[in-house]
């Protein structure tokens, strides 16, 4: 068998284990290239060892099985940069929420020193473009920033300018099964102009908590806190979704929390 290594020699030439040269036989990524019919035993060729090391450096990057098939099977440079890209970007993606989830604990174990800073207002009418669905809560972030851009390109369309800044409105499910409906809207300043739109609606009236969050998303979770505290605490909480005001998304993001109260100034 010249030329021909059996798997321990191979997992030692590339430093895969035993167990994930198996594996990756199972799935399909790299079968040996020969196999005894009487034992079983699996053989690699020498020539294999180039891709075997490129999936040992992909997988230690966290790429999906799926995407290292891709990127192997690419007909040609470019396109298997484009999947090595395409993965490193979700990586700079996770580094970053890493990151905010850290500063925010630190921020937590340090103690909040300042006092939050909490509003009533009332909502009155208001017309906005928006558009619906039932979303995954791991998925909401992903969807609104597709349904924006959607939303400001109808707007473009039907030429009407936006009445202040994009917001979202989630329901109750939203929080308690972590799936549920997110109406993500535009407001306009006049819907006459833009009625028979099937997209635009009444956003809900009526009287709101507010509390403005400075800083990652992934901090969020702590204005919710400060408000829902100093709902309970008062005993003025109503029905109805929680609206998110997007105040300011690129330098410092700017989140305005509206939590639904009773009357208009309790």
């Amino acid at each position: 068998m010249n030329g021909l290594l059996t798997i321990g020699e191979f997992s030692r030439a590339t430093h895969l284990s035993v167990k994930a040269l198996r594996h990756y036989d199972d799935v399909g990524l790299l079968a040996p290239a020969a196999v005894d019919d009487a034992t079983g035993y699996r053989h690699y060729s020498t020539a294999q060892v180039p891709t075997a090391q490129l999936i040992r450096r992909f997988r230690d990057l966290d790429m999906p099985i799926d995407q290292v098939r891709e990127a192997l099977d690419a007909n040609d440079r470019d396109e298997r940069d484009r999947v090595i890209l395409s993965h490193l970007e979700q990586m700079q993606q996770r580094l970053e929420q890493t990151q905010d989830v850290v500063a925010s604990l630190r921020a937590i174990l340090a103690g909040d020193t300042s006092p939050p800073t909490i509003d009533y207002r009332r909502a009155e009418p208001e017309h906005a473009f928006s558009v619906s669905e039932a979303i995954a809560w791991d998925d909401a972030e992903a969807w609104l920033d597709t349904a924006f851009e959607r939303l400001h390109a109808e707007l473009q369309e039907a030429g009407a300018e936006s009445a202040g800044p994009e917001g979202a409105l989630y329901s109750t499910e939203f929080f308690e099964a972590h799936a549920g409906e997110v109406v993500a809207f535009v407001p306009v300043h006049d819907p006459v102009t833009v009625a028979g739109r099937a997209r635009l609606r009444a956003l809900p009236v009526g009287a709101y908590a507010v509390t403005v969050h400075v800083g990652p998303f992934a901090d969020i979770d702590r204005a919710y806190a400060r408000l829902g505290t100093f709902v309970a605490e008062r005993m003025i909480g109503t029905d109805g979704p929680i609206r998110e005001n997007y105040l300011a998304t690129t330098g410092e993001a700017r989140t305005e929390v509206c939590w639904p109260v009773i009357g208009p100034r309790p």
